[in-house]
Order: C-alpha cells, then structure tokens, then sequence
C-alpha cells in the first residue's frame, strides 16, 4: 500500500527563487472528491497521471497514482474535471531534501506553499531560511480544495 507523508508551509519571502534547479507548470482537475478521497489527473510536461489521494488531514495520508497518456488526461481535463488547478512546481534542494515550491496561477494566484515529502512523519529536516507557518493541517492548502474554493475567494 502506498502512503505519503508530506508537509506545506507557506513561505516568508523569494530567497528560495535563487535555487531552483528545475521548473515545469502542472494542470490538474478533480474527477471526484467526497469524504473518503479524491481522484485527480494531472498533466507534467509529457507526462500524465491519475491519482487517488485520502481525504485524510494531516501529514500522512494514502496515495495510488498510474501514468495514462497524456491525450487521456487532456480530454479528462477538459471534459470531466471541474476547475482546473494550473502551477509551475520549482523544485530547490536544501541540505538532504528536495522541497517542491507551487506557484498557483489563475484563480490561486499569489499563493505560493513549500511542501517537502518524508520517509516517516517524525523524520527531522532542515528548515530554510524562507520557509513560513506550517499549513499541512488546513485543508485549504489541498489542491482538491483550491479547486472548489480557489485562493482569490478566501
């Protein structure tokens, strides 16, 4: 079985954009979500996934993804999502972790999270300079979230 530990913190300023080492924008729609989970597809560059992700909150949650054609996942976005969230992902090495910083755009721009994923939930990191209040438990920050109810509107 799957699982994903991960933790989101907002940030305190851009001292980050200085180390960024790869950036690529993601789209991502929501085919379902209720209680229990949710069912996203995602488009990376060439690449495409369906995702299945608890409704947990929290830092650990499970987590399935299987790759699809990019084609697929293009007319599940188009026809069978609803909002779409749109984000260029920079990813900045710090110490022995790599953290993924989400620039939203559209409808959640301006909100920016930092989310660095672990090998277990008490597992200790370095913590960067730019890195702000902890929000892996307000599920605002989810993605399926921002999709409903997107940054612009809180």
């Amino acid at each position: 079985m799957a699982r994903e530990i991960e933790r989101k913190f907002l940030l305190k300023h851009d001292g980050w954009r200085s180390s960024v080492h790869e950036s690529r924008t993601l789209r991502q729609g929501y085919l379902c979500g209720n209680t229990r989970a949710s069912v996203r597809v995602r488009i990376d560059g060439d690449r495409a996934n369906l995702n299945i992700k608890s409704a947990t909150l929290g830092v650990e949650r499970l987590e399935f993804e299987y790759p699809i054609p990019p084609e697929q996942a293009r007319v599940l976005l188009s026809e069978l999502c609803g909002e779409v969230v749109e984000k260029t992902r920079h990813e900045v090495r710090h110490e022995s972790h790599l953290w993924e910083i989400d620039e939203f755009a559209g409808d959640n721009a301006g909100l920016i999270v930092a989310e660095i994923e672990l090998e277990d939930a008490d597992e200790a990191f370095a913590r960067p300079d730019w890195l702000g209040a902890e929000v892996s438990d307000d599920p605002r920050y989810y993605n399926s979230e921002l999709a409903r109810h997107p940054y612009s509107q809180w």
